[in-house]
């Protein structure tokens, strides 16, 4: 049986017509753009309309998605809806897709916060590469906004609505998905969630008087884990593939506040151009933001057939996932060859930077007490 690639071959997106921006938000709660902007890069942020809901939005970015692969849903062997924010309890948004966009195949939902589009990609691609499937769309969407509390600067200046989708098909030509990573640390959960309304606290008098109906964040911890985790997922995943930081073309990393994208830069010692980012115009969709983000760098062209993109996504769990893509047709570089030149340099390249990184950790308690010194003395 020759081998079976996973491969992205439509894309669409769709973005709500209401817009948030930072003077806006700076009538509803104590802050400023310039706040804003210095400490995020976010300028403005989309905001369902009345008539928005997460399947629509899901239905209009998958209409466009297939449109691109040259497909119709009944050419679908799946759907993945990646969210957090489903218009009910149940059933499952997913199914609510595969009825609209009248589809007659399976559908899930799956939830990972911010890094559900990633982990929906990843497991995508393996239906694909095991023969199960052969066409496999791919939604990341999310209505955060619907669980903001805006009277609380410290979460409603990040968040936005957004929908995102992908076509993955089942190809024999090389290239594709070629590594990914998931990853979970439980132990921080309650650094980003909604308090109540799921069935271990249901909603009641006390829920709406505390507000704990809203998303609630530890930004200096959600900070630093995501500082730790989006540099040191991409190069594990990069590595994984039989390749340095230097043979990628583009980086898609989670939108969520460029200090931590530049970070990811300086770790990677990668120049942040390389960096694709449009966290100005939309702020954190959460699971539509790596896939929005991928739709708008092909859009662009920042993005080719032939380029070899690393995507990274972190978020709500705490979860990450990355992946490493070949995007076209083109064959796998040479640093896939066990024993090519490419090879060598990559482990010469991943013990230097394995080095560096344990001096970074060793650097991490120093940094945040500096941190929280400035922050007292302003």
């Amino acid at each position: 049986m020759s081998e079976r690639y996973a491969k992205i071959t439509g894309w669409g997106k769709y973005i709500p017509a209401n817009v948030l921006t930072n003077h806006d938000l700076a009538q509803m709660v104590d802050t400023s753009d310039e706040w804003i902007t210095t400490r995020t890069g976010i300028k403005e942020r989309r905001i369902r309309t009345e008539n928005d809901t997460t399947s629509s939005m899901s239905v209009a970015a998958s209409l466009d998605a297939l449109a691109v692969a040259g497909l119709t849903p009944q050419d679908l062997d799946l759907i993945i809806v990646c969210t957090s924010s489903p218009d009910y309890l149940l059933p499952s948004v997913a199914s609510q897709v595969q009825d609209m966009l009248g589809a007659t195949c399976g559908a899930f939902s799956l939830v990972a916060g911010c890094s559900g589009w990633v982990y929906g990609l990843a497991t995508a691609s393996q239906f694909i590469t095991s023969g199960a499937y052969n066409r496999i769309l791919v939604v990341g969407v999310e209505i955060i906004s619907f669980a903001m509390d805006f009277t609380d600067r410290t979460t409603c200046v990040l968040f936005g609505d957004a929908a995102a989708a992908t076509v993955v098909e089942a190809s024999a030509e090389p290239g594709g998905l070629l590594s990914f990573e998931l990853g979970s640390d439980g132990s921080g959960a309650q650094y980003l969630y909604v308090p109540d309304g799921g069935s271990k606290a249901p909603i009641s008098p006390e829920t709406l008087t505390e507000r704990r109906q809203y998303l609630r964040m530890n930004g200096p911890e959600v900070f630093k884990f995501a500082v730790r985790t989006l540099a040191s997922s991409m190069k594990r995943a990069i590595y994984q593939a039989g390749l340095t930081p230097d043979d990628i073309d583009l980086f898609i990393p989670h939108q969520a506040n460029a200090r931590i994208i530049e970070s990811a830069a300086r770790q990677m010692r990668v120049p942040v151009d390389k960096f694709f980012m449009n966290i100005d115009r939309y702020g954190n969709t959460s699971a539509a933001s790596v896939p929005l983000a991928l739709v708008e760098a092909i859009e662009e062209g920042r993005l080719k057939d032939g380029d070899t993109v690393a995507m990274c996504a972190f978020g709500a769990g705490l979860t990450w996932a990355s992946v490493v893509m070949k995007m076209g047709t083109g064959e796998i570089s040479a640093a896939h060859s066990l024993f090519s030149a490419g090879r060598a340099r990559y482990l010469a390249r991943r013990t230097s930077d394995a080095m560096l990184d344990a001096a970074q950790s060793a650097m991490l308690p120093l940094y945040t007490f500096l941190y929280q010194r400035r922050k007292k003395k302003k």
